[in-house]
C-alpha cells in the first residue's frame, strides 16, 4: 500500500501538544517477484545407433543443426522486444495476469488519487480470480463480477472495440475503477465531515462489499465487510509492482499558495505519524497544529466555498472550504477545535476572511487550531503549501 494513504482510526482526534511519537509507520516493501528460469536450448532426439554416419551425413548434418536450431528459436519467440511493453511484462511477472491488462489498470486507478492499480488487481483476484466465466447463479459476468443492472451503470466501451461487456477485460477493469473511484468519493467526504473514521482504502473497499450506507451507520469499515476487505488486502502484494510506475510521477506540493490561517504560525505538532495524547493510539497526524490563544481569528487560507460547518465529535467545530482545482488537482482545507464557527456550509468565502476562533473543543487537550490540506481525496503535509520552504 501506498504510505501516502490515510491511516486514521476510529477517532481522528488532533490536539495541540507537542507529539509523544513521530515514528514513521513501517511501509510496506513490494515482495521481490521471482524471475522465470531462462529456457534451455531444446535438446537434440536421440535416436537408436544403428550404423555411422556416411559421407553425404556428415556434409549435410551442420547445415541441418543450423536451420532446425534457427526454427526452434523462432518457435520461442525469436529476438527479445525492446519496446515499451517490457515495462508491463515485467511488472505482471510477480502475479499471473496478462500483461496487456497492466496499462488498463494502471489508467483505471488514475482516475482518482485513492486507488492504486495493486488494489484494483487485487479486488479481480478475490472476485474472480482472472476467470471470465459467469456465475449463473449471481448473474455476474467477466473478471469483475458484474451484473446486467450494475453494468448499465458502470460499464462502457472503453477500448473502442465497438462494444460494451463485462466480458471485455479493458472494459471491466475500467468499469470497475469508475465504480471504487465513485465509492472513494463518498466515503473521504463522509470522512471529510467527521462522520466516519479509517483508511481511505479500506473504506472504499468496505463500501464496495457493504454499501456507503453500512460504511455510515458503523462510522467505520463494517463487520460484515471485513472478510473481504482482509482477502483483498491478503492479496495486494503480489500485485504491488503495478504500482511502481505510477509512484515515480507524483508530483511534490504546490508551494506557499495558501494564506496563513492563523498568525503567527507556530507548529506544536506536525503532519505525520505520532502517539495520540488522549487516546494513545499511533497512527496518521492528518495536519498540523498551530498553536494560538483561545479565541484567536482564523481566516480563509484561500477563495472558495465552504463545503461542511458544523460540530464534530473528535474534531469539535469544524470548518471544510472547497478551493476548486489547483494545479490540475482539487484541493480542500479543513479548520478544527474551533470554539465559534463564523461561516455556514455553502457560503462562499475570499482568501484571509475571516470563518471562525480558535477553541478546545472536541478530543484536544488545549486551545490551537489544527489544519489540515486534502488533495485529490488525500490528506497532505499542509506546511509547504502555506510556508515557502516548509517549516
Amino acid at each position: 500500500m501506498n504510505d501516502e494513504r490515510l491511516t486514521v482510526a476510529q477517532t481522528a482526534a488532533d490536539t495541540g501538544a507537542p507529539p509523544a511519537g513521530d515514528q514513521p509507520e513501517p511501509t510496506q516493501q513490494p515482495e521481490p517477484h521471482e524471475q522465470p528460469e531462462p529456457l534451455d536450448p531444446p535438446e537434440r532426439a536421440r535416436g537408436r545407433k544403428r550404423r555411422g554416419p556416411g559421407p553425404v551425413t556428415l556434409l549435410l548434418l551442420p547445415a541441418l543443426l543450423t536451420v532446425t536450431g534457427v526454427a526452434a528459436f523462432l518457435a520461442l519467440g525469436g529476438l527479445p522486444d525492446t519496446g515499451s511493453e517490457d515495462s508491463e511484462a515485467g511488472a505482471s511477472a510477480g502475479a499471473d495476469i496478462d500483461p496487456s491488462y497492466v496499462p488498463w489498470l494502471r489508467r483505471a486507478a488514475s482516475a482518482c488519487t485513492v486507488l492504486e492499480p495493486s488494489v484494483l488487481a487485487a479486488q479481480i483476484d478475490q472476485l474472480s480470480g482472472w476467470s471470465d466465466d459467469s456465475d449463473e447463479l449471481s448473474g455476474q459476468k467477466g473478471i469483475a463480477a458484474f451484473t446486467d443492472s450494475e453494468w448499465r451503470t458502470w460499464g462502457k466501451d472503453d477500448d473502442g472495440n465497438g462494444h460494451s461487456s463485462p466480458r471485455d477485460p479493458a472494459d471491466a477493469i475500467m468499469a470497475l475503477g469508475r465504480r471504487d473511484c465513485s465509492l472513494a468519493k463518498k466515503v473521504t467526504e463522509l470522512r471529510t465531515e467527521g462522520r466516519v473514521n479509517g483508511d481511505l482504502v479500506e473504506l472504499t473497499l468496505a463500501a464496495y462489499a457493504a454499501g456507503t450506507d453500512s460504511v455510515t451507520e458503523a462510522g467505520r469499515v463494517p463487520a460484515e465487510a471485513k472478510t473481504y476487505l482482509d482477502e483483498v488486502q491478503a492479496l495486494v502484494p503480489r500485485y504491488e509492482a503495478l504500482d511502481l510506475e505510477d509512484s515515480a510521477g507524483a508530483g511534490g506540493p504546490a508551494g506557499a499558495l495558501l494564506t496563513a490561517p492563523v498568525s503567527p504560525l507556530t507548529i506544536t505538532s506536525p503532519f505525520g505519524s505520532r502517539q495520540h495524547p488522549l487516546t494513545g493510539v499511533t497512527k496518521l497526524h492528518t495536519g498540523v497544529d498551530f498553536a494560538a490563544p483561545q479565541g484567536a481569528q482564523v481566516v480563509a487560507a484561500r477563495r472558495g466555498r465552504v463545503v461542511f460547518a458544523a460540530l464534530t465529535s473528535a474534531y469539535g467545530n469544524r470548518i471544510v472550504i472547497d478551493h476548486g482545482t489547483i494545479q490540475g488537482k482539487r484541493v480542500e482545507t479543513t479548520y478544527s477545535h474551533l470554539s465559534s464557527l463564523g461561516v455556514a456550509a455553502g457560503q462562499s468565502v475570499e482568501a484571509g476572511a475571516p470563518i471562525g476562533r480558535v477553541g478546545s473543543t472536541g478530543l484536544s487537550t488545549g486551545p490551537h487550531l489544527h489544519f489540515e490540506v486534502i488533495l485529490d481525496g488525500y490528506y497532505t503535509d499542509p506546511r509547504p503549501w502555506v510556508v515557502p520552504e516548509g517549516v
